[in-house]
């Protein structure tokens, strides 16, 4: 490990590790306006929801690194503690990314970036057409954390409306295929929350899994599944009998095995002709078997198939011993 004290490192220096090793961040397309009436359109990844019951979100726009000033958001929400916070998808992120550009405080973004104002219903700043998902906010308070180069103001925002496209919504919720969202990384890369980028993973909630310690020690041993396998396993709450495993495997009709033809199979994920195939070899080759029982674990835990992937695994326990 590189270990490093962030008092004894140049700041810009400490920016950069940080935004590389946190994220994606999720952005804040952040509308506000002067007291002159001046509009100003900002992304800020340094953005998340904290809280419901008020809901509440907090976005921080640091102080410039050059000379440690107040940007024109911060100045503005000041003056007219109102805001807009948006949410930022692929089909925009361009123009997003052109009003993060640091315009003059009379220049308007979104004249700039292109992109189009609505007005809110609440506050005074307006809301970008484009975005899908848009809170109409009021500040109850900025926090600042330090007065030097890149020091962050945690503005605190209560959401007072959300408008919300319906075309990304199914069965009452936002679909996360359709939003399409983005997030900040370093540097100049972003992450599109989209198509195979976009995965499940079952919460522990209202469930209390069997835990790592509950695992088979055929399992813990493995070099075949990862860490994230047996937590998927351990997530469960209970194991199956060692009788109702081996009658699953039995239950199988063993085909004749072949590496192209169970390559093929892992590919598609096609559990059941991989343990047809495994079978075969079962009585003749313990070693194969058993790394190949494991990959067949790996592929029903692809399919989010735990039932399957716990009968192998205990019957593979069973032949182990």
């Amino acid at each position: 490990m590189i270990d490093i004290i962030p008092k004894e490192v140049d700041v810009r220096e400490v920016y950069r590790l940080m935004v590389g090793g946190i994220g994606p961040r999720p952005i804040a397309l952040v509308s506000t306006i002067s007291k002159g009436g001046v509009v100003n359109l900002s992304p800020f990844s340094f953005y998340n929801m904290f809280g419901a019951n008020p809901p509440i979100v907090v976005f921080s726009p640091t102080l410039r690194g050059k000379d440690s000033t107040a940007k024109d958001t911060l100045n503005n929400l000041r003056d007219v503690p109102e805001c807009v916070v948006q949410a930022v998808t692929h089909a925009m992120v361009e123009q997003v990314s052109l009003a993060s550009t640091e315009y003059s405080s009379d220049v308007d973004e979104f004249v700039k970036s292109g992109l189009t104002a609505m007005k809110s219903d609440i506050v005074k700043p307006p809301r970008v057409k484009e975005s899908p998902f848009q809170m109409e906010c009021t500040v109850k308070q900025i926090i600042e954390t330090g007065s030097g180069p890149i020091a962050g103001n945690l503005v605190v925002c209560e959401v007072q409306k959300i408008h919300i496209a319906k075309d990304i919504m199914t069965d009452g919720g936002i679909d996360q295929q359709k939003i399409d969202l983005v997030g900040r990384n370093g540097d100049n890369w972003y992450t599109r929350s989209h198509g195979a980028a976009l995965f499940e993973v079952a919460k522990p909630i209202g469930r209390t899994g069997i835990g790592f310690d509950g695992l088979p020690e055929a399992l813990k041993k493995s070099t075949v599944l990862s860490a994230n396998n047996l937590a998927q396993l351990a997530n469960c709450e209970a194991v199956p009998s060692e009788t109702e495993s081996i009658q699953f495997i039995r239950d199988f009709k063993a085909i004749s095995f072949h590496e192209s033809g169970f390559n093929e199979a892992e590919l598609r994920r096609d559990v059941k002709t991989m343990l047809s195939m495994t079978k075969s070899i079962l009585d003749h080759n313990k070693i194969r078997a058993a790394e190949l029982l494991e990959r067949c674990i790996v592929a029903a835990l692809a399919r989010r198939d735990t039932n399957t992937a716990w009968h192998v695994a205990v019957f593979l326990q069973a032949n182990a011993e």
